[in-house]
Protein backbone atom coordinates (compact mmCIF):
# COMPACT_ATOMS: atom_id res chain seq x y z
CA UNK A 1 0.00 0.00 0.00
CA UNK A 2 1.31 3.41 -0.91
CA UNK A 3 2.86 5.28 1.98
CA UNK A 4 2.62 2.31 4.35
CA UNK A 5 5.77 1.64 6.34
CA UNK A 6 6.55 -2.09 6.15
CA UNK A 7 9.69 -3.93 7.21
CA UNK A 8 11.55 -5.98 4.63
CA UNK A 9 11.36 -9.68 5.49
CA UNK A 10 14.65 -11.48 6.12
CA UNK A 11 14.51 -13.72 3.04
CA UNK A 12 14.38 -10.65 0.76
CA UNK A 13 17.57 -9.35 2.37
CA UNK A 14 19.75 -12.22 1.11
CA UNK A 15 21.32 -11.75 -2.32
CA UNK A 16 19.83 -14.63 -4.28
CA UNK A 17 22.50 -14.32 -6.98
CA UNK A 18 24.89 -16.20 -4.65
CA UNK A 19 22.62 -19.01 -3.43
CA UNK A 20 23.41 -22.51 -4.63
CA UNK A 21 21.77 -25.84 -3.75
CA UNK A 22 22.23 -26.59 -0.06
CA UNK A 23 20.68 -26.16 3.38
CA UNK A 24 20.72 -22.73 4.98
CA UNK A 25 19.38 -21.26 8.19
CA UNK A 26 16.96 -18.68 6.89
CA UNK A 27 15.91 -17.34 10.28
CA UNK A 28 15.57 -18.20 13.95
CA UNK A 29 12.47 -17.12 15.86
CA UNK A 30 12.79 -18.08 19.50
CA UNK A 31 13.09 -21.86 19.51
CA UNK A 32 11.99 -22.28 15.86
CA UNK A 33 14.58 -22.48 13.07
CA UNK A 34 13.53 -22.02 9.46
CA UNK A 35 15.72 -24.02 7.08
CA UNK A 36 16.00 -23.00 3.45
CA UNK A 37 16.35 -26.30 1.58
CA UNK A 38 17.48 -24.84 -1.72
CA UNK A 39 17.33 -27.48 -4.45
CA UNK A 40 18.07 -25.17 -7.39
CA UNK A 41 19.98 -22.02 -8.24
CA UNK A 42 17.60 -19.03 -8.01
CA UNK A 43 16.87 -16.98 -11.13
CA UNK A 44 18.61 -19.51 -13.38
CA UNK A 45 15.54 -20.46 -15.40
CA UNK A 46 15.64 -23.95 -13.88
CA UNK A 47 12.51 -24.13 -11.73
CA UNK A 48 10.56 -27.03 -10.26
CA UNK A 49 7.26 -27.70 -11.92
CA UNK A 50 4.19 -28.01 -9.73
CA UNK A 51 4.03 -31.79 -10.12
CA UNK A 52 7.56 -32.17 -8.74
CA UNK A 53 7.08 -29.70 -5.87
CA UNK A 54 3.78 -31.27 -4.86
CA UNK A 55 5.17 -34.81 -5.05
CA UNK A 56 8.28 -34.02 -2.98
CA UNK A 57 6.10 -32.18 -0.47
CA UNK A 58 3.88 -35.24 0.09
CA UNK A 59 6.79 -37.64 0.44
CA UNK A 60 9.18 -35.47 2.45
CA UNK A 61 6.52 -34.16 4.83
CA UNK A 62 5.33 -37.69 5.59
CA UNK A 63 8.79 -39.14 6.16
CA UNK A 64 10.13 -36.19 8.20
CA UNK A 65 7.04 -36.25 10.41
CA UNK A 66 7.88 -39.90 11.08
CA UNK A 67 11.60 -39.27 11.74
CA UNK A 68 13.47 -38.97 15.03
CA UNK A 69 12.69 -35.22 15.04
CA UNK A 70 8.99 -35.72 14.27
CA UNK A 71 7.82 -34.08 17.49
CA UNK A 72 9.84 -30.94 16.63
CA UNK A 73 8.77 -30.50 12.99
CA UNK A 74 6.50 -27.48 12.61
CA UNK A 75 6.16 -27.25 8.83
CA UNK A 76 7.55 -28.46 5.52
CA UNK A 77 6.50 -26.96 2.20
CA UNK A 78 7.61 -25.55 -1.15
CA UNK A 79 8.90 -22.06 -1.86
CA UNK A 80 6.71 -20.02 -4.16
CA UNK A 81 9.75 -19.26 -6.35
CA UNK A 82 9.98 -22.97 -7.20
CA UNK A 83 13.64 -23.31 -6.17
CA UNK A 84 13.34 -25.22 -2.91
CA UNK A 85 11.47 -25.90 0.30
CA UNK A 86 11.19 -24.56 3.84
CA UNK A 87 11.52 -26.81 6.87
CA UNK A 88 10.65 -25.33 10.27
CA UNK A 89 11.94 -27.17 13.32
CA UNK A 90 11.62 -26.44 17.05
CA UNK A 91 14.74 -26.77 19.26
CA UNK A 92 16.84 -27.58 16.21
CA UNK A 93 20.38 -28.89 16.15
CA UNK A 94 21.75 -28.11 12.67
CA UNK A 95 23.80 -31.30 12.41
CA UNK A 96 20.90 -33.48 13.44
CA UNK A 97 18.52 -31.70 11.06
CA UNK A 98 20.96 -32.11 8.16
CA UNK A 99 21.29 -35.80 8.98
CA UNK A 100 17.49 -36.20 9.05
CA UNK A 101 17.15 -34.30 5.75
CA UNK A 102 19.62 -36.69 4.09
CA UNK A 103 17.95 -39.75 5.64
CA UNK A 104 14.55 -38.51 4.48
CA UNK A 105 15.81 -37.99 0.93
CA UNK A 106 17.23 -41.53 0.96
CA UNK A 107 13.89 -42.91 2.15
CA UNK A 108 12.09 -41.17 -0.70
CA UNK A 109 14.62 -42.39 -3.27
CA UNK A 110 14.34 -45.98 -2.00
CA UNK A 111 10.59 -45.98 -1.36
CA UNK A 112 8.98 -49.02 -2.93
CA UNK A 113 5.40 -48.31 -1.96
CA UNK A 114 2.77 -45.93 -3.20
CA UNK A 115 2.82 -42.14 -3.15
CA UNK A 116 1.65 -40.87 0.24
CA UNK A 117 -1.64 -38.97 0.24
CA UNK A 118 -2.46 -39.77 -3.37
CA UNK A 119 -6.15 -40.54 -2.94
CA UNK A 120 -8.97 -38.11 -3.68
CA UNK A 121 -10.05 -37.99 -0.04
CA UNK A 122 -6.45 -37.27 1.08
CA UNK A 123 -5.46 -34.41 -1.22
CA UNK A 124 -7.09 -31.47 -2.97
CA UNK A 125 -5.15 -32.11 -6.19
CA UNK A 126 -4.48 -35.85 -5.94
CA UNK A 127 -4.03 -36.31 -9.70
CA UNK A 128 -1.03 -33.96 -9.61
CA UNK A 129 1.38 -36.41 -7.95
CA UNK A 130 4.15 -38.62 -9.32
CA UNK A 131 6.51 -40.68 -7.17
CA UNK A 132 9.17 -40.92 -9.88
CA UNK A 133 9.32 -37.11 -10.16
CA UNK A 134 9.81 -36.91 -6.38
CA UNK A 135 12.55 -39.54 -6.49
CA UNK A 136 14.42 -37.79 -9.30
CA UNK A 137 14.32 -34.41 -7.54
CA UNK A 138 15.47 -35.98 -4.27
CA UNK A 139 18.37 -37.80 -5.99
CA UNK A 140 19.63 -34.54 -7.45
CA UNK A 141 19.26 -32.69 -4.16
CA UNK A 142 20.93 -35.42 -2.10
CA UNK A 143 23.90 -35.40 -4.51
CA UNK A 144 24.19 -31.63 -4.06
CA UNK A 145 24.12 -31.99 -0.27
CA UNK A 146 26.74 -34.74 -0.32
CA UNK A 147 29.04 -32.59 -2.45
CA UNK A 148 28.46 -29.29 -0.61
CA UNK A 149 29.96 -27.78 2.52
CA UNK A 150 26.61 -27.47 4.37
CA UNK A 151 27.60 -24.81 6.90
CA UNK A 152 24.02 -23.43 6.98
CA UNK A 153 25.22 -19.93 6.05
CA UNK A 154 24.13 -18.27 2.81
CA UNK A 155 27.10 -17.93 0.45
CA UNK A 156 28.62 -14.47 0.14
CA UNK A 157 25.87 -13.09 2.34
CA UNK A 158 25.75 -9.70 0.74
CA UNK A 159 22.82 -7.91 2.29
CA UNK A 160 20.67 -5.89 -0.07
Amino acid sequence: MAGENVNRIASFSVNHDYITPGVYVSRIDGDITTYDMRTRVPNSGNYMDNLTMHSVEHMFATFVRNSRISDRVIYFGPMGCQTGFYLLVRDADNGEVLSVIKETLEKIINHGGEMFGAKREECGNYLNLDLECAKLECKKYLAALQNGKNDFVYPTCEVL
